[in-house]
């Protein structure tokens, strides 16, 4: 990964599950009137679902169909939109699973994929997406942002930041996960990219597996990766005791901390703060953000979404684009 010192970097959002409630969280988010101040932003996607999404939602936003980011308008209640795989919005379709969404989704998502490969985009944003809409539509195991090995979500919530080592594993296979390579794997991939964005000092705490990070994945596995770390440079503490570890994150004595595993992270996160959480992919070869929540069939259309998370997912890939940390409104 790359980050390049730019101003205002190209911001490439791609709605998500165009059935779902991701259209209407980025029309909020646009309509916000933050974002330009900070980011060029641009959809990529169809002018029909963010359309729909403006009706939805009753924001009062025009609409710029664009070929490329050299027509980006300056106007921050313009939103511009690259018209790839043309979908067109139906309310009968709204909050359900279809092949035609999971095709579009997946097209969207590999066509700003390849722009941010190719510079074009200094860093994209996804909406939410539906999985068994992708599923139907044989694109979820072929979109490129999802090949990158190894890859890691990163949940951030205000000072609280953590990496999880395994995400969607079962509890009884994640100490068979755990080995002194993937956690150094994950070191050492966090540590820089914590660098090349700018959150803070890149000083990073390691979460142990058990009660009191005291069993032997944590002597036989995590140490020793902490120590290899360490040895090589890296500003990293660990393993420590899950049950305090992200208090200390949230206390400024780290910037960043790394979890076992997917509840471990997720409910610290969740509980010190839920709305306006944000999520990096840390794999691909440029920032690329989300959210934290899913499509929400059952409020799509309503207009009633929360659009925080995809405003701060938004204004964080713009930031860390930049190599300025992750987006604080002081």
């Amino acid at each position: 990964m790359v980050v390049r010192r730019i101003n205002r970097p190209v911001v490439g959002i791609v709605p998500g599950d165009p059935n779902g409630i991701g259209p209407e969280v980025v029309v909020k988010a646009w309509a916000s009137g933050r974002l330009k101040a900070h980011c060029r932003p641009v959809v990529v996607g169809s002018p029909s679902v963010i359309e729909k999404a403006l009706d939805d939602v009753g924001a009062c936003l025009s609409i710029n169909v664009v070929k490329s980011t050299y027509h980006l308008s300056k106007d921050e209640q313009t939103i511009d939109i690259l018209n790839v795989y043309p979908y067109q919005a139906s309310a009968s379709n709204c909050g359900s699973d279809t092949v035609e969404a999971g095709a579009a989704t997946g097209a969207w998502l590999d066509h700003a994929d390849r722009l941010a490969r190719e510079g074009v985009f200094n860093a994209t944003v996804m909406g939410p997406i539906s999985s068994k809409a992708m599923e139907l539509a044989n694109t979820l195991s072929s979109v490129a942002v999802f090949k990158a090995e190894p890859a890691y979500l990163v949940l951030r919530s205000g000072r609280l930041v953590i990496a999880h080592l395994t995400d969607h594993t079962p509890l009884r296979e994640v100490s068979s996960a755990i080995t002194r390579d993937s956690v150094y794997v994950l070191i050492e991939k966090f540590s820089n990219a914590l660098r090349e964005w700018g959150v803070g000092n890149g000083k990073t705490a390691v979460a142990g597996f058990n009660p009191h990070a005291s069993g032997i994945e944590e002597s036989n596995e995590i140490k020793p990766a902490v120590d290899l770390a360490r040895a090589k440079g890296l500003d990293i503490e660990g393993p420590i005791s899950p049950d305090t570890v992200f208090r200390q994150v949230i206390e400024g004595r780290y910037d960043a901390v790394i979890a076992m595993y997917h509840d471990q992270g997720h409910i610290a996160l969740k509980t010190w703060g839920f709305s306006g959480n944000s999520v990096v992919f840390l794999g691909p070869p440029y920032v690329h953000t989300t959210v934290a929540h899913g499509v929400a069939f059952d409020i799509a259309g309503t207009g009633k979404a929360d659009g925080a998370m995809m405003l701060n997912a938004i204004l964080d890939s713009a930031h860390l684009a930049q190599g300025k940390g992750f987006f604080s409104p002081t």
